[in-house]
């Protein structure tokens, strides 16, 4: 490592692995699902020891970075980790870190209760759950361990979020993975009749050399007429849902900056600490192959040497990864507005990362049908 601080790479987001288990097994998970085992060898929950190691960090953080960067509790399902030690981890962030500093939670719901949500508002600790659609689309990928679907106990844990009294806080709105063969008009009523203040849609991880679920072919565009679709539904809604990656990419195309990585040239600082402490890479380059969100070299939160490993060109080098490589991206008029994509999409056995999205088609197919549609609302628009 450099022994500067001078560059040191700024951070944007901290998500924290509380938990490396979770109490449902959805089919398309790439932590559990998509080849990679190392959660097995994991601590299950993370340890008061390394919570403390993290927030003897975040002190460091603050005197040397002044943008404010976000904290998201994920897993597995963070909510195993029980109400005395989130609460214990929470206060202890809290405590260092102000209400300027935006702190989450992604969780299934299943396990949303009065005490949790009590202790969230506490803390001010916003919610986003996890839900794919209606019953029928739900059920197909997000079932328990015993193969039966979730969908009534997340939709309880979603009802106990909008009636608590801070729920105009709490509530964060609702993540959903696409299912290309379900009806987006359908997926996008079923959502606004939810009451949320928001939805994100992803699309399912897989690369060019294990193509996602529902897409025939790496030119294919089913996943990209879907989110044609469900932009109709959207555009043609008088209130409309909110919906991250639209209002992104329409930002974009109207000259803004997006909120999120795998959209426009923005480059995001995303950290991941796992449950024993481990620096990782964006867990979700695990579906490309075993070990893919690992450092050369393992750094553990517990070391105190956050602010060196920010400044050092193992950090830098994964950062620059946001930055597609391919000459096809790099020529692309759009580029500014798809940003080559997630990175784990551009995996191919052969040649590592440097490929466009294997949603590059897709993506197009959206950009184009939505400049279309921004054309008509907007006449001036060129």
């Amino acid at each position: 490592m450099e022994d500067s601080l001078d560059m040191m790479s700024e951070v944007d987001t901290i998500l924290l692995k509380v938990a490396s288990r979770c109490n449902i097994n959805c089919n398309y998970c790439y932590v559990y699902n998509m080849g990679d085992d190392n959660w097995k060898g994991m601590d299950k929950f993370m340890s008061i020891e390394t919570i403390d190691g993290i927030c003897e960090a975040l002190k460091k953080l603050i005197g040397f970075q002044e943008k404010h960067f976000s904290i998201v509790l994920h897993g597995g399902e963070p909510l195993l980790l029980g109400l005395e030690k989130l609460e214990y981890l929470l206060s202890r962030i809290r405590a260092i870190l102000s209400d300027l500093y935006p702190v989450s939670m992604q969780t299934n719901g299943i396990l949303i209760t009065d005490d949790i949500l009590t202790i969230c508002s506490k803390y001010r600790v916003s919610i986003a759950v996890s839900i794919d659609g209606p019953q029928h689309i739900h059920d197909k990928n997000r079932i328990k361990h015993n193969q039966k679907g979730t969908f009534h106990d997340v939709i309880t844990g979603i009802g106990k979020l909008r009636e608590h009294p801070d729920a105009n806080f709490l509530n964060a709105g609702l993540l959903a993975v696409i299912d290309p063969a379900s009806d987006a008009g359908e997926v996008y009523r079923f959502f606004k009749s939810l009451g949320t203040p928001s939805v994100d849609f992803l699309y399912k991880d897989g690369n060019h050399s294990k193509l996602p679920p529902g897409k025939t072919a790496a030119d294919s565009k089913e996943y990209g007429t879907w989110m044609v679709d469900l932009l109709t539904a959207y555009i043609n809604d008088p209130c409309p849902l909110p919906i991250r990656v639209l209002d992104d990419m329409m930002k974009v195309l109207l000259g803004g900056i997006v909120s999120k990585e795998g959209l426009g040239l923005t480059n995001f600082g995303i950290i991941i600490i796992d449950t024993n402490g481990t620096i990782m890479k964006n867990d979700t380059l695990k579906s490309s192959y075993k070990g893919a969100d690992r450092f050369v070299e393992p750094h553990n939160i517990k070391s105190g040497q956050l602010l060196e490993f920010l400044h050092s060109r193992e950090f830098t080098t994964y950062r620059e990864m946001q930055n597609p490589t391919s000459l096809k991206c790099n020529s692309c008029p759009e580029l500014s507005v798809c940003g080559g994509g997630m990175i784990l999409h551009r995996w191919q056995d052969n040649n590592g990362f440097d490929n466009p999205s294997v949603y590059c088609a897709d993506q197009l197919h959206l950009i184009a049908e939505m400049r279309k549609k921004i054309s008509q609302l907007i006449p001036s628009y060129v």
